[in-house]
C-alpha cells in the first residue's frame, strides 16, 4: 500500500537536517501550507509516528505530514540547533521533558493553551511552564513491575498481587533466590536497569522530594536498598550491568530474572520478541510498582509511580496559518481516536480509558490476567523531570551519584554531600 506520509532522511550534523527543503520563515515544509513537518528519531523502529500521520490524514483530506528524522543520541542538540538556526521543523517532539525549558527559554515553541485536550488525559502539566502550555501530550508510559510467572512457579513463590511494599519486594527477591538455589535455575531474582530512573524516579513520586531543592538526604535509604540487594544475589549489580552491556530486553526476554521494574513501553517489544523468538515463551504479567507503604497497594488503591510524558509542540516560526493546523495536529494525537489507535500497537497512550485499555490488551501477546490490566489503567503517575531551566542540569549531577554510589566509587553519604555541593555552585 502506498503511504502519502513522507520520512526524511536522518540527518547526521544540525546544519544539514533539513538541506533541500525550501523556506518560508524557515520552516521544513515550505510554503506548502497544507504540508505538517515533524520531527522524529528511529522512524523504521518507532512505529507510533507513521500511525499518528495516517490517521491524522486519513480526518484531513489533502494534508501530507512528512517526518525529519533526527540521531535518537543527540536529538535534542540537533532540534535545538536547528531552531536556533530558524530552520526547523513545524512540529517539534518533546523527546524528554526536561528539555522542554530550553525550548520555551529561546522563544521556539508556540503557547498551545488553546488546544483541546480530552478529559483525564495525562502528562499535560508536564509542559506547562508559569501556567501557559508549549505542548501537548500524545503517550504517557508510567512505571510497572514486569515478572515472569513460569520463573515464580519454578522458585515456588506467589506471583505479586498488588499489595507489596518496597519492603516485600525485598521478601519476594529472597524468596526467589532461595527457590532458584533449590530448584537449580541460573536466574537472578531481579534485573533492575543502569538508569537513574530506576532508583530516583520512584523516590521522588512516592516521598514527594523536589529536587530542584537541591537536598538529596531522601535518596539515601533507597539506594541502600539496592545496595543490600546487590550484596545478597537478589540483584544483577549494576557492575555487572554496565561491563556486559546488558539489556533489559535481554535479560527479562531470555529469563535471566524474574522481576523487573521497567516503564509500560516494554510491552509491546516483549510482545513483538517474544513473536519473532528473539525472547523465550513464557507466560508473563505486569503488576503496579512497589509502594512506599500499604497506604496506596490493593487494587482498592492507586498505586503512586513515575513517568514523563511524550508530546508534541509547535515551532514559534510557522506562519499564522500553519500554526492552526499544527494545532489540529496536536489535538488530533491527543485524542481517543489516536489514542486507541497507540494502544492497538502496544504503545501506552496518555489518554487512558476504558475503551482504550481494551485496546491495549486486545493485542495478541499481552497477559489477560485482571492484574496485568489494572497496573496499566489505574496509578497516580508524576512527574521524573519538573519543567524548569535547571531540570537538566541537576539531573547530569544525580546521574553522577547514581554512578558513584552503585559502581561503588563513592559511599552514598559523601554522593550525597557532593551532589548537594554541585547543585549549590554549578546551577541556578
Amino acid at each position: 500500500m502506498k503511504r502519502t506520509s513522507t520520512a526524511v532522511v536522518g540527518v547526521a550534523v544540525a546544519a544539514l537536517a533539513l538541506t533541500g527543503c525550501s523556506g518560508d520563515g524557515g520552516t521544513a515544509s515550505g510554503g506548502d501550507e497544507n504540508t505538517l513537518t515533524v520531527s522524529g528519531w528511529s522512524l523504521d523502529s518507532t512505529p507510533e509516528f507513521q500511525l499518528l500521520a495516517d490517521g491524522f490524514e486519513a480526518q484531513h483530506d489533502g494534508v501530507t505530514v512528512k517526518f525529519v528524522e533526527y540521531d535518537p543520541t543527540d536529538y535534542n542538540t540537533l532540534v535545538t540547533a536547528d531552531l536556533a538556526a530558524g530552520k526547523g521543523p513545524d512540529i517539534i517532539t518533546q523527546k524528554e521533558v526536561k528539555y522542554l525549558p530550553t525550548f520555551q527559554g529561546g522563544g521556539q515553541l508556540l503557547d498551545v493553551s488553546d488546544v483541546k485536550l480530552p478529559e483525564g488525559i495525562g502528562g499535560a502539566d508536564s509542559y506547562k511552564v508559569d501556567g501557559t502550555a508549549y505542548a501537548t501530550p500524545y503517550r504517557q508510559d508510567s512505571w510497572v513491575l514486569y515478572y515472569n510467572k513460569a520463573l515464580f512457579d519454578e522458585a515456588g513463590v506467589d506471583y505479586p498481587d498488588g499489595s507489596w511494599t518496597w519492603d516485600d519486594y525485598v521478601d519476594a527477591a529472597d524468596a526467589l533466590r532461595t527457590g532458584f538455589e533449590d530448584a537449580g535455575v541460573k536466574a537472578t531474582p531481579i534485573y533492575q536497569h543502569s538508569w537513574q530512573s530506576t532508583v530516583q524516579g520512584f523516590v521522588a513520586a512516592q516521598t514527594g522530594s523536589d529536587l530542584l531543592k537541591g537536598d538529596y538526604d531522601y535518596l539515601k535509604p533507597f539506594y541502600q536498598r539496592v545496595l543490600d540487594l546487590q550484596e545478597n544475589g537478589d540483584q544483577v549489580p549494576y557492575n555487572t550491568v554496565m561491563a556486559n552491556k546488558l539489556t533489559y530486553q535481554g535479560e527479562f526476554g531470555k529469563q535471566n530474572a524474574a522481576i523487573m521494574p521497567m516503564g509500560t513501553w516494554f510491552t509491546a517489544t516483549l510482545v513483538a520478541q517474544q513473536e519473532s523468538g528473539e525472547a523465550d515463551d513464557f507466560e508473563w504479567g505486569i503488576a503496579p510498582v512497589p509502594q512506599l507503604d500499604d497506604s496506596t497497594t490493593g487494587t482498592d488503591s492507586t498505586p503512586v509511580t513515575f513517568g514523563d510524558p511524550t508530546g508534541f509542540g509547535i515551532n514559534a516560526n510557522v506562519s499564522d496559518e500553519k500554526a492552526e493546523l499544527a494545532k489540529q495536529f496536536l489535538e488530533y494525537a491527543a485524542s481517543e481516536d489516536a489514542a486507541k489507535a497507540l494502544a492497538g500497537i502496544g504503545i501506552t497512550p496518555a489518554l487512558l480509558n476504558d475503551a482504550v485499555t481494551e485496546a491495549y490488551f486486545g493485542v495478541e501477546g499481552t497477559p489477560q490476567d485482571d492484574l496485568s490490566k489494572f497496573a496499566v489503567s489505574t496509578h497516580e503517575t508524576l512527574p521524573e523531570n519538573p519543567a524548569d531551566k535547571n531540570t537538566a542540569a541537576i539531573q547530569n549531577i544525580l546521574n553522577d551519584l547514581h554512578t558513584a554510589v552503585l559502581s561503588g566509587s563513592q559511599d552514598i553519604d559523601s554522593a550525597i554531600a557532593d551532589a548537594e555541593d554541585r547543585v549549590a555552585n554549578e546551577v541556578g
